[in-house]
């Protein structure tokens, strides 16, 4: 037998108890709403229906690899970022929460029609969000792994923007040399690596043993990185465009000393925790 979709829960939920896993009853559900293609909520309503013999198979397995470790998202392949639905697998970073502060921010500076490179795009999830809650938005968006700007293509063409975000592989802006004419951008996104070195080994499990560290890994102080970004942004925006940074909750000061004052207006800006989490540099008009 089966069992029924109240059995597994309960069986699957005990199991990630007993591992620590702080989500055990949101990734039981999770995993078992992927399984039978039910809503979280039509599980409890369609609580005592039996498990069909290959759900049991497919959730047993998604339940030893959650038990491994391994993301939830991942598993199911999904994430919801900006209430949109975005594919993943290992080749990207998992989309934050958090990194949802950049997206909202860059939504309120940008100018009608604007240009938008977002660099290091991973998943796609600022680019194809930007592109897709900004109709006029044409996005270029850069990543040095090619596996990576092949997940980014398939969510720009789930959410129906591959023809407004433009994919190209490369270091940073480099690719985009030859491209777009120098001062001419609106807008720079970035949510590039930016752990330490030194502090790699101290992420939780499933971040270091799953997710890529090229998407992690920021060098020595975490910033190496935004400290290559910030000179290039300067020679490609627009005078009083914008750079909009992630950074890690105890980077604020060194990420802003990144930026020269007498090129850049900065604000470090707050996550819902109140914690530093982006960078918002205006390129001065006057420079």
């Amino acid at each position: 037998m089966a069992g029924t979709i109240k059995s597994a829960l309960k069986a699957a939920r005990e199991k990630f108890n007993s591992r620590g896993i702080g989500s055990a009853a949101l990734d039981a559900e999770v995993l078992l709403s992927h399984v039978t293609g039910l809503e979280r909520a039509e599980l409890y309503r369609d609580w005592d229906r039996p498990l069909r013999d290959d759900e049991a198979v497919q959730y047993n397995n998604f339940t030893s690899r959650r038990l491994s470790g391994e993301p939830v998202a991942y598993i199911t392949g999904h994430k919801e970022f900006m209430g949109l639905n975005f594919f993943v697998n290992s080749s990207v970073l998992i989309p934050r929460p958090e990194t949802e502060l950049l997206v909202e921010n860059a939504l309120k500076v940008m100018p009608p029609f604007p240009l938008v490179i977002d660099v290091g795009t991973g998943s796609g999830a600022i680019g194809v969000s930007l592109a897709y809650f900004n109709r006029e938005a044409l996005v270029y968006a850069t990543d040095r792994s090619t596996e990576a700007l092949e997940v980014a293509r398939l969510n720009s063409t789930r959410h129906g923007v591959s023809g407004r975000v433009l994919l190209h592989p490369g270091d940073l802006i480099q690719p985009l040399h030859g491209c777009l004419a120098a001062g001419g951008v609106d807008l720079i996104a970035a949510n590039l690596p930016y752990i330490a070195e030194n502090d790699l080994s101290g992420l939780p499990g499933e971040v270091s043993m799953f997710e890529p560290r090229l998407a992690l890994d920021g060098g020595k102080d975490g910033l190496e990185h935004y400290r290559r970004l910030v000179p290039e942004a300067a020679a490609f925006l627009k005078k009083g465009g914008f750079l909009l940074i992630e950074i890690g909750f105890d980077q604020g000061r060194q990420a802003q000393a990144l930026f020269d004052p007498q090129v850049w207006e900065t604000k470090v800006r707050q996550d819902l925790a109140g914690l530093d989490r982006l960078v918002a540099a205006r390129l001065r008009r006057e420079k």
